[in-house]
C-alpha cells in the first residue's frame, strides 16, 4: 500500500531521462563536482527507483566530475551515549567488546536513506575509512578525497570536507533542507572555540578489530537554517522528480559560515 499511495501522489511519469533533463535544466553538467543530500520519498515515484537516480546522477556529471554522499554509520559508536533507542547499561561493555570492526564495504549506512544506500552499492563507489562519520565519492576525485580521514577529524582540513573545500563543489539538497547540509560542520570543526567529547568505534588496526577511543567534535545542525538564512550568496531553487531542490557552491556558503560562527561565539563570551 506504501508503493500504492507514493504512485498516487507521484503526478506525472518520471524517470532516469526525466531526471537528466531536469538536472540539465538546473544546471548540473559533464564535469561538476557534486555533494548530494536526498530524499527518495520527496521525488515521487521513479521507474528504476533509487538506482535510477543514481545513475542519473553520475551520468550527469560523467567521469569528469564526481558524486559525493555521506556515508555516517553513527551506531558505531559509545553506546554509553545512545538514546534513539537507548540499550540497557549492562550492554555497554558487551557492545565496545563485539561490535564488528567498521568495513567501507559491509558496514551498512544510518539514517541516510534509499539513494545513498544504492549509491554505496556501486561497485566504483570508495567510501572513506571514518567508522562513524565516512564519505563516500564517485568519478574523477573520488579517489584523492576518500584516501585519507582521521578518525578524530570528522568534519575539518583533513576530513574529505577539507579536499573539498579546494576544488568548486555544488551542494544538491533534494526535498531536504540545509539542517542537513553535512558540509557545515567543517565551519564548526575550524572554530577556536569549538569543544569535543570523548567517543568510541570499533575499528580494524593491522589486521586486528579493537575499540579505539577517541575526541569527537560536539555538533549542533540545528542552528544551520539560521546560518542560511543570513547567507547572501546564491541558492537556486527548483525541482529534481517532485522534490523541491536547492543548489549553492559550498566553499562561498562554508566560508560564510566560519564567519557567522566565530561572530556568535565571540559574542557569548
Amino acid at each position: 500500500m506504501r508503493e500504492l499511495q507514493h504512485i498516487l501522489n507521484t503526478h506525472q511519469f518520471q524517470s532516469k531521462a526525466t531526471l537528466m533533463e531536469q538536472l540539465g535544466r538546473l544546471g548540473i553538467k559533464a564535469g561538476d563536482h557534486i555533494m548530494v543530500h536526498a530524499s527518495m520519498k520527496a521525488m515521487g515515484w521513479v521507474a528504476g527507483g533509487p538506482q535510477a537516480i543514481v545513475e542519473a546522477l553520475i551520468e550527469s556529471v560523467t567521469q569528469e566530475g564526481t558524486v559525493v554522499m555521506p556515508a555516517q554509520s553513527a551506531d558505531n559508536s559509545e553506546p554509553s551515549y545512545w538514546m534513539m533507542p537507548p540499550v540497557p547499561e549492562e550492554w555497554h561493555a558487551p557492545i565496545r567488546k563485539e561490535w564488528p570492526a567498521f568495513d567501507p564495504h559491509l558496514t551498512p549506512l544510518r539514517g541516510m536513506g534509499k539513494i545513498a544506500e544504492c549509491f554505496h552499492r556501486h561497485p566504483a563507489t570508495i567510501r572513506s575509512m571514518h567508522p562513524a562519520h565516512s564519505f563516500m565519492a564517485w568519478g574523477r576525485y573520488a579517489a584523492e578525497w576518500m584516501k585519507v580521514h582521521p578518525l578524530e577529524d570528522s568534519f575539518g582540513k583533513g576530513s574529505p570536507l577539507g579536499k573539498m573545500m579546494k576544488t568548486n563543489v555544488k551542494i544538491m539538497l533534494i526535498g531536504v533542507d540545509f539542517d542537513v547540509c553535512t558540509a557545515l560542520h567543517y565551519a564548526e570543526s575550524v572554530q577556536e572555540t569549538k569543544t569535543t567529547s570523548p567517543q568510541g568505534a570499533a575499528i580494524l588496526a593491522d589486521g586486528v578489530r579493537r575499540w579505539e577511543t577517541y575526541e569527537c567534535m560536539d555538533m549542533d545542525s540545528d542552528i544551520f537554517p539560521e546560518i542560511v538564512k543570513s547567507f547572501t550568496g546564491e541558492i537556486q531553487k527548483g525541482k529534481l522528480g517532485q522534490a523541491d531542490t536547492k543548489i549553492t557552491l559550498m566553499r562561498p556558503l562554508v566560508e560564510f559560515a566560519v564567519d557567522w560562527l566565530k561572530i556568535q561565539n565571540a559574542q557569548k563570551k
